[in-house]
């Protein structure tokens, strides 16, 4: 690149960078406020909410990329053209393509970016995010203890707990199990869930047990220390359950049936591999509107709103159909095609127009017009 191609290329990343930034932040905010519910519900630490939180990062940069650059295109372009910058790169004696191309490398990086994000980052972090929220779903703590809650567990069971340290050690435990045939009903001044083996336990501490006998005695037990099995109490037929989303690009292409029958249809999974490849073409497509919305014109001092928000309506309306074709497309195969086919069509279409904007005019012929002389 030359100097001034330099120039311009820093001139239009910073501001798309930033407009990036900041779509960014306010997705992150929203999916944090949406993560409360581990901390309020579930019991979890803030540190399980930030972790999901940035896991679900990577698919909203695929979501924002597009935006972003157009974004902060125009407010590059905008401010390059009213202070005649790009006039003056013009008048130097730069081709379109010159002064253009720094704006199509930047396009071409956040492509390469969002499909860099849509075959390896999403994946990876969706597995990671699902296998986090399984775990947290499974999570025996959380499912069964509630300080100064009776919680009710399956297969009849009841637990109590009247204070949980942040170390997780629960004091003043009381359960209650009714198995249909037997009560019975523990308590312990504390108690800490771990493992046996592979088996989940609560180990009881300074722990009793009553029930009564078939002759109705009361049975009184009391222990030092008693593990107490959790086993029955467990869902065993829970797993991870994988969306298309969280699939890589190979899954997506040739699923196998297991994983047909787990994340969707055949025709779903095709879909969303489509959606990823073409996706990265909203970029091209972005910079494309971008400039034309500020090129493809003639200079003004007063702004160029109405074509700015023409610009911006075409994108938002080709990028919600684009949206609207992938779940098309799910169902009829050969609609996958317009997924690629509209984003090209329409950085063609907004280029043609750029250009034909950029091309010099010649001057009209004026023809010469005689007049006939007045009678005297």
């Amino acid at each position: 690149m030359t100097l001034i191609q330099g120039y311009l290329f820093r001139q239009l990343l910073l501001p798309a960078v930033a407009a990036c930034a900041g779509l960014a932040g306010i997705g992150i905010l929203s999916q944090s406020l949406d993560q409360l519910e581990v901390i309020v519900e579930r019991g979890q630490s803030v540190w399980v909410m930030i972790k999901l939180t940035l896991l679900a990062t990577p698919q909203l940069l695929a979501v924002i990329l597009p935006i972003g650059l157009f974004v902060g295109a125009l407010i590059a372009l905008t401010r390059l053209q009213r202070e005649q910058e790009l006039t003056a790169a013009f008048a130097s004696g730069m081709t379109r393509w010159s002064v253009i191309s720094p704006a199509l490398r930047i396009a071409v990086i956040f492509a390469l970016a969002s499909l860099t994000i849509n075959l390896f980052v999403q994946p990876w972090a969706q597995r990671q995010a699902r296998a986090e929220a399984f775990a947290i779903r499974t999570d025996l703590a959380a499912l069964l203890v509630e300080e100064g809650q009776f919680v009710q567990g399956p297969n009849g069971l009841t637990v109590y707990v009247q204070q949980i340290e942040q170390s997780g050690l629960m004091k003043n435990l009381f359960i209650y199990v009714n198995d249909g045939g037997t009560v019975r009903t523990w308590n312990a001044s504390e108690a800490r869930f771990g493992r046996i083996g592979s088996e989940p336990v609560l180990t009881m501490i300074d722990a009793s047990m009553q029930e009564y006998s078939s002759r109705g005695v009361l049975n009184y037990l009391s222990f030092d220390r008693f593990p107490f099995e959790l086993g029955p109490y467990v869902p065993q037929d829970q797993r991870i359950r994988y969306k298309p989303s969280d699939l890589y690009l190979t899954q997506l292409i040739n699923p196998s049936q297991s994983l047909v029958d787990q994340a969707g249809s055949r025709g779903e999974l095709a879909a969303e591999a489509h959606s990823r490849l073409s996706s990265p073409l909203y970029a091209l497509m972005a910079m494309a509107m971008a400039l034309a919305a500020i090129l493809g014109g003639s200079f003004s001092r007063t702004g160029y709103t109405l074509r700015i928000a023409k610009a911006a309506g075409a994108f938002l309306g080709i990028r919600i159909i684009g949206y609207g074709l992938v779940a098309a497309s799910a169902w009829n195969g050969w609609l996958n095609v317009f997924q690629y086919a509209i984003p090209l069509a329409a950085t063609v279409i907004a280029l043609r127009l750029l250009f034909r904007a950029l091309k010099p005019r010649r001057p009209r012929r004026t023809r010469a017009r005689t007049l006939s002389a007045r009678p005297a």
